[in-house]
């Protein structure tokens, strides 16, 4: 009867030893996600204009760079905003352009189906 026991407590034990470690390893995966997810989402790039005031008081901070150096790398980030910006209208430009040329050989019902696995590809890449 007491060998019969003392396998019990070790089979409990062993059971909520394993479901710690596993407690602990989920809590550390999420904790771990979240921590990540937030620091991406909450940090605006740095080619829009709040990611741009963003980059420039960190980096004037940080760097303390005076206050000449600061309005030079203002100017500097203006310049890349209006570089990506530009970049991106081509692309716009160059994803329309090939978007009508696609349509352009494809049947009614194929671009039914064209527009919707477009319409998928989008929901899934944009947030």
């Amino acid at each position: 009867m007491r060998a019969a026991n003392r396998k019990f407590w070790f089979q409990a034990r062993l059971a909520l030893m394993v479901l710690l470690i596993f407690s602990a390893g989920a809590l550390a995966g999420a904790l771990g996600m979240r921590y990540h997810l937030q620091n991406r989402i909450a940090q605006p790039q740095a080619y829009t204009i709040e990611g741009k005031q963003v980059a420039l008081d960190r980096l004037t901070k940080e760097l303390e760079l005076t206050p000449e150096q600061a309005a030079q790398l203002e100017m500097v980030l203006d310049d890349f905003i209006m570089y990506v910006q530009m970049l991106q209208f081509q692309m716009d430009e160059v994803r329309a352009s090939g978007k009508a040329r696609i349509l352009n050989i494809l049947n009614d019902n194929q671009r039914v189906k064209f527009e919707k696995i477009m319409g998928n590809i989008q929901a899934a890449n944009w947030p």
